[in-house]
């Protein structure tokens, strides 16, 4: 895209330099004095034009000396001063006035030179300076509009940048209400029903009696949504994701479960939306695995591919393909992260049995 766009700009001001060159070429053919030396002059001062963006001072040094020379040898009309003007004008536009200034004078002076006692030589002089005037200050109010682009297009992105970050802040300041909502109403009284259910079993087991399976699966489920709660819990305290998929998968064989890593392709950094939703999607898919799979292994392969990441986890547990799980507050949300960077995921038991998370993720996105 900025190739196409610097070879289209190339192009205009090679149209533009050709433009002033017939111009100027075209008035000199009614002049009977006018040498091949002057056509020579003429073509080099105005074609020196196709470059001005990348070297305006070289360009204002080509042309005036092109075109001075050019009234120095044949005294031709005020057109003669037009790629020394389009010269100057792009001079004060990159901030060089003053060079521009002084290669105008150079080119008054040598048309001057060339009869300064002639009344028509000392008026046209006087309105090529009107011209060269108009080139510097134009020059300078194209330099100031492009500046005040500029500091527009900066101020847009700053305000854009400032109100990016407030919406992190406030979201920040609900995820940890929200986490102070949860501890203060649901921990309390989990706590305390888990608590019950120990003493319950505690006593049951000291007067020698059978413990009620009820009894016991409260106990559990207590336990477990404690656990459930503390992740909860931490996750909506933590902003960003601390770590990598490898590191979950260290975490994962630390607590028991059978995984293996395999990452293909040239690891690169990722953008941050990236990085965050791929570590959203390990990680739930490997709590899913520890929950629900039993003891199964899980395989997680990582393949970074040209433009996309494909993150793929699969465990062969007891998920049956004829029972498909109901979709749930994690795969939800893993879903909602995938389609909001413009990806795809699969996430379904396998027909050989367990069950398989499959994502693409454009590397792209932003």
């Amino acid at each position: 895209m900025n190739g196409d766009q610097a070879s289209r700009r190339y192009l205009a001001d090679a149209a533009l330099a050709v433009l002033i060159g017939a111009i100027v070429v075209s008035a000199a053919v009614f002049d009977e004095d006018t040498a091949p030396v002057d056509y020579a002059l003429m073509v080099i001062g105005s074609l020196a034009l196709a470059a001005y963006r990348r070297a305006p001072l070289a360009v204002l040094a080509v042309t005036t000396a092109a075109l001075t020379g050019y009234v120095l040898h044949t005294h031709p009309g005020p057109w003669s001063a037009l790629p020394v003007v389009a010269a100057v004008h792009t001079a004060a536009q990159t901030g060089h006035r003053a060079v521009g200034a002084g290669a105008s004078a150079v080119f008054l002076g040598g048309y001057l030179a060339t009869d300064p006692t002639s009344q028509d030589t000392v008026e046209r002089v006087a309105l090529l300076a009107g011209w060269f005037l108009c080139a510097v200050v134009t020059g300078l109010a194209g330099r100031n509009w492009q500046a005040y682009l500029r500091q527009t297009e900066q101020r847009a992105l700053e305000a854009e940048r400032t109100r990016e970050e407030a919406a992190l802040r406030r979201a920040g300041e609900e995820r940890l209400r929200i986490a102070r909502e949860l501890h203060d109403s649901l921990t309390h009284s989990i706590s305390i029903v888990k608590l019950q259910a120990g003493v319950a079993v505690h006593l049951a087991r000291k007067r020698g009696e059978e413990i009620p399976p009820a009894l016991l699966a409260i106990q559990e489920a207590g336990g477990e949504a404690m656990r459930e709660l503390r992740a909860t819990l931490e996750v909506l305290r933590t902003d960003e994701p601390t770590g990598t998929p490898a590191l979950l998968v260290e975490r994962a064989r630390a607590a028991g479960l059978a995984v293996d890593l395999t990452v293909t392709g040239p690891e690169r950094p990722l953008a941050a939306t990236v990085d965050r939703a791929a570590y959203r999607i390990v990680q739930e898919a490997l709590t899913n695995a520890a929950r629900h799979a039993g003891p199964a292994k899980v395989a997680v392969q990582l393949e970074y591919g040209e433009g996309r990441l494909a993150i793929r986890v699969d465990d062969d547990g007891a998920a049956d393909p004829s029972r498909p799980p109901s979709e749930g507050i994690g795969l939800t949300g893993m879903r909602e992260r995938v389609t909001a960077l413009g990806g795809t995921l699969h996430a379904a038991p396998r027909a050989e049995g367990g069950f398989s998370v499959r994502a693409q993720l454009p590397l792209g996105s932003a």
